[in-house]
């Protein structure tokens, strides 16, 4: 149920009137979490500057608890317009609804969604509450079934930015963990990016359905504060991701017109691609590695599950037909189309933002990923890949390596000049305040403590904003001069744009501070036995490389491996979670992390 300023219950509906696709001429959009039905307008009205235009009566909130009671909802959202400037109005339906009415979740977006457009914080809001029954609930029963079995542990849920929080967060913002799995992985990526001492990476997360990209620069999580997830738009701090429907189970068709895709649709884990046996009748990326030798018919999980390279023909032989081609050109084609979505969507975080792939270390994980690394990197121009030692759980890694998180927001319109810096500190001194209270509630050691300060900054009159980091020597507040945020600001415009007008008047909307800390001090990689011999082969495989001709590639185990080691291809590395491929030429050294190192060869085809 949505409580919202009188006025302003369609607001939901309305939106923005962007249009995603804009040629589509039968697009759908998403219908409104909140029903029209389920909306009540409260007579109250704050303006935009904070201060009370409408006041709201005792008899207002009564009538509205009275309306909540009579709807019985599972949950509620009060959304007042300009509560991020004041929400004391939102505090006061909140308030008297949690105390009337405590079987029913309620969620406010002063506490949600604290910053300015109105539409997104509701819709956050909104889709906060819709969330929470659910989550409240399931979030008791793992907490109280994991005290049954560790008495004195607790636990921390992951967030969208990519750190932790409480349970007790987590029942109130569910909102917050959406797109949390692909955040744990780049989280776990830039670890291990880090202590291979390759701050500058690009990672490919590449399982069953879809991959996930994102671009680490200096080792730092790459972070955006707004997204869309199921078409509804969700304002909060996000790790920045890409994701494209390319994984394993990816199916391949031929669309009307005679061109062979691949994905969106996948098979899944069940009935999965047609060579696990389970049913599958369709040709995936999973099949198209199985008849290409990528992948052997011994299986997969180290031979645990065999894979069935018959029913894989068979698919493909039906698709071969459709296409007039050979069902190994068939095959190559479903890989390259794959690739090529994955290398689009590379180009979307890199190219596009003024990034330079080749200046970069790709790093696959996820079941897939190794596989397919090879061919992304060389259609980028990528020269080395890091394979991490387990690629299959680098998000689980990722949940391992992560701080507790907590963002704190001031949202408002300040212009850059001398006599409004006093103004932008003591926002700043606040935050700082709310952080060390956050930091002495969840028990976080001071030398454990750090914080980072953003600020979302635009020319006057531009419609959205960059995020503009300020350095914190010390996690001390630093001095500010309006040169100097200029000159940040003029720099992270350039950047992005390639210009900047050192004329024109700047504000900031958002002043940001992010307080992270961590309860447990993390370990040492444990150091692989180094070796002076050569690795042993366990198997030769023939593999379809660039042309219809296989190769005899010899075939490593993963856990063989020590430091030191050297490979050179043709090769293949099996493990439990992954199979590598290196193609002739490509050189995969073995660090004493675990880590490979693939240099890919001169001759990039």
């Amino acid at each position: 149920m949505l409580l919202t300023t009188a006025g302003f219950a369609d607001l939901l509906d309305i939106g923005r009137q962007t249009r995603p696709h804009m040629f589509d001429l039968f697009e759908d959009y998403p219908a409104a979490l909140g029903p029209r039905s389920r909306r009540v307008e409260v007579s109250e009205r704050i303006t935009d500057g904070g201060e009370i235009l409408v006041p709201l009566s005792q008899h207002e909130i009564e009538r509205v608890v009275d309306c909540v009671r009579a709807a019985n909802p599972q949950s509620c959202a009060v959304c007042f317009l300009f509560a991020f400037q004041n929400s004391k109005h939102e505090r006061a339906v909140t308030d008297e609804l949690r105390r009337s009415l405590p079987e029913i979740e309620v969620c406010a977006s002063s506490e949600v969604q604290p910053e300015f457009r109105e539409f997104e914080r509701f819709s956050t809001t909104v889709l906060n509450a819709y969330l929470q029954p659910v989550m409240a609930q399931y979030m008791m029963e793992l907490d109280n079934g994991l005290k049954n079995l560790v008495p004195n542990a607790s636990f921390g849920l992951n967030q969208s930015s990519g750190g932790l929080m409480s349970v007790a967060r987590a029942q109130r913002l569910p909102v917050r963990t959406a797109l949390s799995g692909p955040a744990a992985g780049v989280v776990g990526a830039a670890h291990v990016a880090a202590a291979a001492q390759r701050p500058n990476t690009i990672t490919l997360d590449m399982g069953g359905t879809s991959a996930d990209v994102a671009l680490i620069r200096q080792a730092r999580v790459p972070t955006v504060f707004s997204r869309e997830v199921g078409g509804f738009p969700i304002r909060m701090p996000m790790v920045d991701v890409e994701t494209v429907g390319a994984g394993g189970g990816s199916v391949a068709w031929v669309d009307r017109d005679g061109l062979l895709k691949v994905g969106p649709k996948s098979m899944g884990a069940n009935p999965g691609p047609a060579c696990y046996g389970l049913g599958g009748t369709q040709p995936t990326v999973t099949d198209a590695n199985l008849i290409l030798g990528r992948l052997s018919e011994d299986g997969l999980l180290a031979g645990t599950m065999n894979l069935d390279k018959a029913a894989a023909a068979a698919v493909f032989d039906s698709l071969a037909q459709s296409l007039d081609v050979s069902p190994l050109r068939a095959a190559q084609g479903v890989i390259d189309i794959v690739v090529a979505n994955m290398v689009r969507a590379i180009r979307t975080i890199s190219v596009e933002r003024g990034h330079d792939p080749r200046g970069y270390c790709l790093m696959p994980f996820g079941g897939a990923g190794p596989l397919h690394a090879r061919d992304v990197a060389r259609n980028l121009g990528i020269e080395e890949i890091l394979v991490p030692p387990a690629p299959g759980i680098i998000c689980a890694h990722g949940l391992v390596v992560s701080d507790l998180l907590e963002d704190f927001v001031n949202s408002g319109r300040i212009e850059v000049k001398a006599e409004n810096i006093t103004q932008i500190e003591q926002i700043l001194d606040s935050l700082s305040a709310q952080a060390r209270k956050w930091f002495e509630q969840e028990s976080i050691l001071d030398h454990t403590r750090a914080i980072r300060i953003r600020l979302d900054m635009r020319y006057v009159g531009q419609n959205f904003e960059l995020a503009v980091p300020l350095e914190t020597p010390g996690n001390q507040i630093p001095a500010l001069m309006v040169g100097d945020l200029q000159q940040k600001f003029f720099s992270t415009h350039e950047d992005n744009y390639g210009y900047f007008n050192p004329d024109d008047p700047i504000e900031i909307i958002n002043i940001r501070l992010t307080a992270s800390g961590r309860l447990a001090p993390l370990a040492d990689y444990r150091k692989l036995d180094t070796s002076d011999s050569a690795p042993v082969t366990t198997d030769q495989r023939e593999i379809v490389f660039r042309s219809d001709e296989p190769v005899t590639c010899p075939v490593f185990s993963r856990n063989d491996l020590r430091a030191g080691h050297t490979l050179i291809g043709p090769a293949v590395i099996d493990q439990l979670d992954a199979t590598t491929l290196l193609y002739p030429g490509d050189i995969g050294t073995v660090d004493e992390t675990a880590t490979l190192l693939i240099t890919l060869s001169e001759d990039l085809n």
